[in-house]
């Protein structure tokens, strides 16, 4: 009779000294199974912690700024942008501030032309330092004091998360008829966007080479389809100055908000690239998509009043409800196009999604420990519930929050650049990477944060938001990006060089 498996096996062994019988037992079958599960699991986990990128905030060393081209800024900023956000954006122009779609339009031009060129500007610091953006800003405001930059960045990201999460969410309630709620409509826009962003850097931009194409063909089918709509603008007054220049804080607002985590997707870069190409493509990056976009936004927002079912689309799912209503007229393919409009925001988001990720273990030194994808899930955690409360009214909710982030982002920019060009000579190698974690050869932050402190003295009466204007404001409307920003560049500089006086760092 033949053994089994799983029974006891006697073999004569020689032992000199004993002379006894060895019994050997034979692995047991179940043993063995749970062996090969768990080698599988290991190695899948392999597998997966493998491919997730594990750098957090640390500098990147210069041997590992391998990209000797940089090119694939050009897609990620077009993905980024190539989305229903900026269409959203541009409908507070026409639907909100009640200027004409030429006024508007001129507006969107000229103010993102101009903002954007400071953002590019920075961007061209991650391949140069091999540091991520609130890293960075540690050379001005201190190891301790950049705590109130970050805790600004990441409400900044969050609510940028947040709008884009509700933006997809009302397109795919309103695609399904109300059958999909809006609830379940934003968690699978942030559940899609954590899995892009939680791979990291490479994956990320991986997806953001290509995620553009369906995208700009949605955009042009919705063009193609509801377009012949578009010249039905409603009637508006003669623009005021108010008018004008509190929708161009908007605009400014939509676009320095970037700089927040602009250097974040280029650390990986070899510093070998010219700052020229580097700024060159994050500039035309930005500016192919959201000025297009943001113009057609200020069309639709204009033409909503005049379409009876772009308005009841409007009333009932808000901005989702007016793109869904633009190609229902072809029906199936039409909610196919409206999904494929829903989900453009996952490259915007997934962005957001990764720097905020890294920007947390900026807080507290132990959150350094902690792996930066796991916060991609903490964050996502956050986002959804917020979205659904906010999303009940969207649109007031978005004017009021660009409306806050420009003007510390503003600030933050006009300081970096003072430090960059007066203090530090224009010189990247002037950011020693060796004391980025080491306060006492930091600045103490006291200068940026005076600055930007007093700066808000000016600021808040130039102000013109939907919750609070200003005496200055309410005549000339908003101008308090632009003070804030002209203003603390011009005090950090006396402030900066009395901190360099005295505490000699």
């Amino acid at each position: 009779m033949s053994l089994h498996h799983n029974e006891k096996r006697v073999e004569q062994q020689d032992d000199p000294e004993k002379g006894e019988v060895a019994i050997i037992e034979p692995e047991n079958s179940i043993q063995e199974g749970s062996t090969k599960a768990s080698s599988l699991l290991s190695r899948l986990q392999g597998l997966i912690t493998g491919s997730v990128e594990a750098r957090g905030i640390q500098p990147v060393p210069l041997e590992e700024r391998t990209d000797k081209k940089g090119t694939n800024l050009i897609s990620l900023w077009f993905t980024a942008n190539c989305s229903l956000l900026p269409i959203v954006t541009g409908f507070s122009g026409t639907l909100s501030y009640g200027l004409s779609l030429r006024d508007a339009s001129l507006v969107i031009i000229v103010f993102s032309l101009l903002s954007m060129i400071s953002v590019a500007w920075m961007g061209t610091l991650g391949p140069r330092t091999g540091m991520r953006q609130m890293i960075q800003a540690r050379y001005t405001f201190g190891l301790y004091l950049v705590l109130v930059i970050v805790i600004c960045q990441l409400a900044t990201l969050t609510g940028y998360t947040i709008i884009t999460a509700i933006v997809s969410g009302q397109t795919l309630a309103a695609v399904s008829g109300g059958h999909l709620s809006l609830t379940v409509g934003i968690v699978l826009t942030v559940i899609a966007s954590l899995a892009v962003s939680f791979m990291g850097y490479k994956s990320l931009h991986l997806f953001e080479n290509y995620s553009w194409i369906p995208t700009l063909i949605a955009v042009v089918i919705t063009v193609g389809v509801g377009g012949k709509s578009l010249h039905l603008q409603a009637a508006t007054e003669p623009p005021t100055a108010r008018a004008i220049l509190s929708f161009a804080s908007l605009v400014s607002s939509f676009t320095l908000s970037w700089a927040a985590l602009v250097s974040d997707f280029a650390v990986y870069i070899s510093p070998s690239v010219p700052k020229i190409r580097i700024f060159s493509y994050m500039y035309i990056g930005y500016m192919l998509p959201s000025i297009p976009l943001l113009v057609l936004g200020a069309a639709i927002g204009g033409a909503v009043p005049n379409v009876a079912s772009w308005n009841t689309a409007w009333n009932a799912y808000s901005t989702g409800g007016v793109v869904y209503a633009m190609v229902e007229p072809v029906g199936n393919f039409g909610k196919f196009v409206a999904v494929l409009l829903a989900f453009s925001v996952i490259g915007n988001t997934a962005c957001s999604l990764y720097a905020l990720s890294i920007s947390l273990q900026t807080l507290l030194p132990i959150l350094m420990r902690v792996p930066r994808y796991l916060f991609s899930i903490v964050i996502a955690a956050i986002v959804i519930p917020v979205a659904i409360v906010a999303a009940s009214n969207f649109l007031e909710s978005l004017n009021n929050f660009l409306g806050v982030i420009g003007y510390w982002t503003a600030m933050y920019i006009g300081i970096a650049i003072s430090d960059h060009f007066w203090f530090r000579r224009s010189g990247g190698d002037a950011y020693d990477s060796n004391i980025w974690n080491v306060g006492r050869m930091l600045p103490t932050g006291v200068a940026a944060l005076g600055a930007m402190a007093l700066s808000f003295g000016l600021i808040i009466p130039c102000m013109d938001a939907a919750w609070f204007s200003g005496p200055v404001g309410k005549r000339t409307g908003g101008l308090g990006i632009e003070v804030g920003m002209c203003l603390a560049a011009l005090l950090y500089v006396p402030f900066r060089t009395l901190e360099k006086r005295l505490m000699k760092r």
